[in-house]
Parts: structure tokens; sequence; C-alpha cells
């Protein structure tokens, strides 16, 4: 069943309410990570949260960089998403899983108080929910992305972060859906590949990986990213090099994009998708390639 654990209390979705007054609400200010809770490898086995310790880093970078908090203790927070991704039971089989969405907002704090008296109460919710299973096919045969019209802007700080400010993200992604496609792809002001609405971009030219700059992957003097640093993105990077994939990190754009032999998208709850079309452009063979296969084998083999 869906599950909450909101502000020390674990809740049914009926019972769980945030103040009018919370910022995330009030103001968007918020963080969050979206993370997959995962089933025991046999019967009778304990489930896990994927790649916990990456998640709840990039969280805690995030809210004390961005000065949602002056600290964030990520132990006790890993305890009480395993605690109820475990009383949910939505990971109990072997193969079974969840959703898990951590957020941290302002809390009940008016931002307009300029007295010095008004206390910081951070809001922390975890939400366990089954996680919505994308068709085998989509994976089998690839799927179709359009070019967003947002332009991401390196200049601003908060782009590099899951803040709650998502509504651009989600209205091209919208857009893109209107049009049948899966995701929309996203550049900077720059004309540069930053990446999907809700996701990494990953692109194979013969059989080396190329992946857009991420923030903390900078070049000394170079312009900050507004890439996210994805978990599933760094998971594949290592899978890739593992494998002896040459991997390289460096700005991309529409003529390297349209000339890859494989695209593929990740994401904490994808996986890795391979991309056969960018609106009318079909992308290599137009299937899922070797690299792509061989990185999403390598997703599945980290699940168990």
């Amino acid at each position: 069943m869906t599950l909450i654990y909101l502000n020390g209390k674990f809740l049914a979705p009926d019972d769980a309410f945030v103040s009018a007054f919370d910022a995330g609400l009030q103001h968007g200010v918020g963080v969050f990570e979206t993370m997959l809770g995962v089933g025991p490898a046999e019967e009778g086995g304990a489930p896990r949260v994927h790649r916990p310790v990456e998640h709840l880093e990039r969280l805690a970078e995030s809210v004390t960089s961005l000065g949602l908090a002056e600290a964030f203790d990520a132990a006790p927070v890993g305890e009480l998403l395993l605690e109820t991704l475990r009383r949910s039971g939505l990971c109990e089989k072997p193969g079974s899983r969840a959703r898990i969405r951590l957020t941290v907002t302002g809390g009940d704090l008016n931002m307009l108080d300029r007295s010095g008296t008004n206390a910081q109460r951070p809001t922390l919710m975890i939400v366990v929910q089954p996680s919505p299973t994308p068709p085998e096919e989509m994976f089998q045969r690839g799927v179709t992305v359009t070019v967003a019209d947002l332009k991401l802007n390196p200049l601003d700080p908060f782009q590099s972060h899951k803040t709650l400010n998502y509504w651009p993200r989600l209205h091209a992604l919208n857009q893109a859906s209107a049009k049948g496609a899966a995701e929309a792809l996203l550049f900077q002001v720059s004309n540069h590949l930053a990446g999907g609405c809700v996701s990494s971009v990953f692109l194979v030219k013969d059989a080396e990986l190329f992946a857009p700059i991420a923030r903390g992957e900078e070049t000394a003097g170079g312009l900050p990213s507004p890439v996210l640093p994805g978990i599933t993105r760094m998971a594949c990077i290592q899978n890739a090099e593992a494998a002896g994939v040459k991997v390289h990190k460096r700005m991309l754009t529409i003529d390297d994009l349209l000339a890859a032999d494989e695209v593929m998208l990740t994401s904490s709850t994808i996986g890795v998708l391979p991309v056969v079309r960018v609106e009318g452009h079909q992308v290599g063979d137009a299937e899922p390639g070797p690299v792509t296969r061989t990185l999403r084998e390598a997703w599945l083999g980290e699940m168990g």
C-alpha cells in the first residue's frame, strides 16, 4: 500500500497534510529525490533502497549549498527510507519495486518575516507507492523524444538541483507527450545538450559513450553546468567503464545528437531507456544498440 512518513509519523495518504504556510507550497522552497525500492533477491529476504547513499549525499549537498538548512544528517533519513519501505509492504516479494519520493521543504516558515524570530522547521516527507512499470515494448523497440523549447541557464545555480520548481520541465514533458513522445530533450541557452525533462541523456558514437558535463564536472574556469549529476547516470558511467566502454564528459551539440549511433535516457525509476527517434530523425538503425543493451542489462543486474 502507499505509505507516507511525514514529520515523525507514518500515515495513510488520506491522513497526510502539510501546513498551508509550508514554504514548499507558498514559495516552492524545497528539494527532493526520487528513488527505487527493490524487493529481496530471494523469498524471505529484506527489501532495500537502490543506491541510497548516493541519493542522500546529493540531497545533502542541495540542502546545504542552496541554503535550505545549515546541515543535513543523512544517516537517520536513510533509516527512515528503509523503514517506510518495509512498512508499506510493497517490496516483500523478489522482483517487486516501489517508487520512493523524499522531499525536504522550508517547512512552516514565513519567508517574508524580517523580525529575526522566525524559527525554521523543515518538513521531511517520504512517500512510498507502487512503481509504475513502463511497457516492456518501450525497452525492446525504443522511444521517440522531442526537443523542448525550454532552455537551461548555466548561471542559475538552482537548475542543477532537484528543487520543487519543476513546473517548466513538466510543462515541456506534457508538450512532448501530446506529440506522442516519451521525453523532451533540454538544451542550454548556449545550445549545448543538457538532458531530458526528467532524465539524463547519453549518446553513443563509434561504441564510445558521451555525456553532457554535469554539476561538479566542469573544467577550471569554465561555465557552471545546469545539468543534474544523475544517480543512474553515475551508475551507467561506472558500468560502462567496467565493460571497457570509453566514456567522455563534454559539451555536446545538436549535431552530436543527430550524428549519434545510439541515444539513451536514464533515471532512477526507468533505468536505461533506448531512444530511436529524435522527432523526425532516426537514430542509428532505429533500434536499441549494443551499448544501450549492455548498460540496461548492467542496471537490471543491480536490481538483483
